[in-house]
């Protein structure tokens, strides 16, 4: 394969202790959690770990910790949001450096870019990725950057050097994953995932996606499914499909999703606190325990890291 991205690659929430710091020693237990769990890939600065609130000296400690804990048994996935081509390449530098293997981007997004600036933007992006041993996704989220990108269009940047994989998560996720996978043909040469905290992977997968990117607080649960679906015992990956499905859409309510991440990770044992920073909000103790109910019926007690997947 000529792209990197592939499989289960979870989103890392960004542990914060009580006071809004950095909580380092959670971050490494995080990702020694998702590697324990089987997954393919890690990424760090996605939309499950509040990249919008890390400072650039905060970005580089997270990724160099990362790395460190991953230790090169999968590749580490970093997301790059600058909102012009300059600050978009400047945090791919920075990104590369770090030792990410590929870069996550977003379009630029506060001016909207027109098609064939887009297709410049990432030609950009995927020129200096190619020089300097990294690969480029595309980042296909208009519900967060209110940038619509058709599938001929994402058919035209597959097509640029460097640019080797998408991330669809613009809803209907599950016809635009088979669009542009029908369009391009060869998943040898270009990627595609879902993302949408794997709402609907199984009927992406259905229509050719060959990974997804959901947050980090159950691939112990999801990666059994994926494997299930992967070896053809479809009926079976369904039906615990359905039973994880209850705490997948908890984690997607606009507002709280960073908090449900976090809630999930304390439940279970994985890090010490669920602060989140400004203009995220925490949950009250209501949805705690909402939260808590989901997690009983999957097996998962309180400090408990596995559940019945």
């Amino acid at each position: 394969m000529s792209h990197t991205v592939h499989g289960l690659v979870p989103i890392l929430a960004t542990p914060f202790g009580p006071d809004g710091s950095l909580d380092r020693s959670g971050l490494r237990r995080l990702v020694e959690f998702q590697l324990a769990s089987g997954v393919d890939g890690i990424a760090v600065f996605g939309m499950a770990s509040e990249g919008f609130a890390l400072t650039a000296a905060e970005r580089r400690l997270i990724l160099g910790d990362v790395v460190a804990a991953a230790a090169a048994s999968v590749p580490v996935v970093a997301g790059v949001n600058g909102t012009s081509t300059t600050t978009a390449l400047e945090q791919a530098g920075e990104a590369a450096d770090g030792g990410a293997r590929a870069l996550m981007v977003l379009p630029p997004f506060m001016v909207k870019p027109s098609p064939d600036q887009l297709v410049e933007f990432y030609g950009r992006l995927g020129e200096f990725a190619h020089g300097a041993g990294v690969e480029v996704m595309v980042q296909d989220a208009p519900g967060a950057t209110g940038v619509s990108m058709s599938p001929a269009l994402i058919v035209e940047l597959s097509k640029l050097d460097g640019v080797t994989s998408v991330k669809v998560e613009s809803p209907p996720t599950v016809p635009k994953v088979g669009a542009v996978v029908d369009a391009v043909g060869d998943e040898d040469d270009f990627a595609v995932l879902g993302g949408q905290n794997a709402q609907f992977v199984l009927d992406e997968y259905a229509r050719g996606s060959i990974g997804t990117m959901p947050a980090c607080e159950f691939p112990d649960l999801l990666a059994p499914i994926l494997a299930d679906w992967t070896a053809g015992r479809t009926a079976v990956a369904r039906e615990a499909f359905s039973r994880l499905l209850p705490l997948i859409v908890h984690g997607l309510q606009q507002g709280i999703a960073w908090a449900v991440h976090k809630e999930v990770l304390v439940h279970r044992g994985i890090i010490d606190h669920a602060t989140v920073r400004l203009p995220a909000k925490p949950l009250d103790a209501g949805g705690r325990a909402l939260l808590d109910e989901i997690l009983e019926v999957l097996g998962i007690a309180r400090g408990d890291q596995r559940g019945e997947g």
